[in-house]
């Protein structure tokens, strides 16, 4: 067995990403993911990679966009503010193509907000947080390991799909301190293939172009149905969740993030008490694992979601359950966090009622 370190979120983050042969960064300082960026700075000089602390966020997204458009695994890191201000970046990478990894760490809000962790930036993550028909892979990691070893994973799929990726985190997950197993051997980014579409000079060949527009009457709505092709095979072919307990459950927790991490601890609780209790923790928030949460919802007469929001992921919970389930909340937005013996106490009452 692999020896383990102790890491912060934050640093174990900067370590998947480079793991995972990337060789550029370009940000702009904000918290609580300040220890990313400055620990990177370390990290891509060592590894002979690119750090560069931008003049603003919106700088970062669009060098970005040119970066991995000239074939390098490129990315940014960025709180909740932040990436609101990438968002028309992430639009014309989105129309473009171009495969990037986006990491928001994220604080409570709206406007400035504070500093403390909290999941309302579901919305933007998953429903296009830019203008116009697009679809961002997103993964949501619940462990410092994970925060390790979702970058590779991220990476993969955007490239595999030639579509950005997010990694949505919080601030909680950010700041604490695990131990992590470096898991497999890092990638060294000259070994990884040149793609057919990347921009590195066109002497001999045929030249190459990346854009997000086009005039010419119909051809933006062709481009856009092909798009939709390719969300149709991620939907179909990405969906990642963990469960537990869930064979025998007649209710079921859907919490991801920090939440889940809490509503597990909850439902130890009520386990320990002989209540059948499960938990679905979506991993992609998109695609959301609709499929197992539908095939559920048809013998489960009772869902739990847990948010550190006023309830953001509850609306594709109820989309997918179409009515077959009774839904219940519990949020914290702002910066609260749930804890095990309120999720206990909301299973009481939702036993109650049966």
């Amino acid at each position: 067995m692999a020896e383990k370190e102790l890491m912060y979120g934050n640093h174990a983050l900067v370590e998947g990403v480079i793991h995972a042969g990337c060789r550029f960064f370009a940000g702009y300082p904000i918290t609580p993911q300040n220890e990313s960026p400055e620990y990177m700075s370390i990290r891509m000089n060592e590894v002979g990679g690119v750090f560069l602390q931008t003049e603003s966020e919106i700088a970062a997204i669009n060098m970005l966009f040119g970066a991995a458009a000239a074939g390098a695994r490129a990315m940014t890191s960025s709180s909740s503010p932040g990436i609101s201000l990438m968002q028309e970046g992430l639009s014309y990478i989105a129309g473009a193509d171009v495969p990037v990894l986006v990491v928001n760490i994220a604080r409570g809000g709206p406007g400035l907000g504070n500093i403390a962790p909290a999941q309302s930036d579901y919305f933007q993550a998953v429903k296009s947080g830019g203008h116009g028909d697009y679809h961002t892979i997103v993964l949501a990691p619940n462990s410092v390991q994970e925060m390790f070893e979702f970058p590779r994973l991220a990476f993969e799929l955007a490239e595999k799909y030639r579509n950005p990726a997010l990694i949505l985190a919080d601030g909680l997950l950010g700041q604490m301190m695990e131990p992590v197993e470096i898991k497999g051997e890092p990638i060294d980014p000259k070994t990884l293939p040149e793609q057919d579409w990347w921009l590195t000079g066109c002497k001999g060949r045929e030249k190459r172009v990346i854009r997000s527009y086009d005039l010419r009457p119909g051809k933006l709505e062709e481009w856009n149905w092909r798009r939709w092709e390719k969300y149709q095979k991620i939907l179909k072919n990405e969906q990642r969740y963990e469960d537990i307990k869930i064979d025998d459950a007649d209710i079921l927790i859907v919490a991801y993030g920090t939440s889940a991490r809490v509503a597990e601890a909850g439902l130890r609780i009520a386990r320990q008490k002989g209540l059948k209790v499960g938990l679905l923790r979506p991993i992609t928030l998109w695609p959301f694992p609709s499929d197992i949460l539908s095939e559920l919802s048809k013998r489960i007469e009772d869902i739990l979601v847990v948010e550190m929001s006023l309830g953001q992921m509850i609306e594709d919970v109820k989309l997918v359950v179409e009515g077959r389930s009774k839904i219940h909340f519990i949020g914290h937005p702002g910066g609260g966090l749930p804890n095990a013996q309120e999720i206990y106490n909301k299973i009481l009452e939702i036993r109650s009622k049966k």
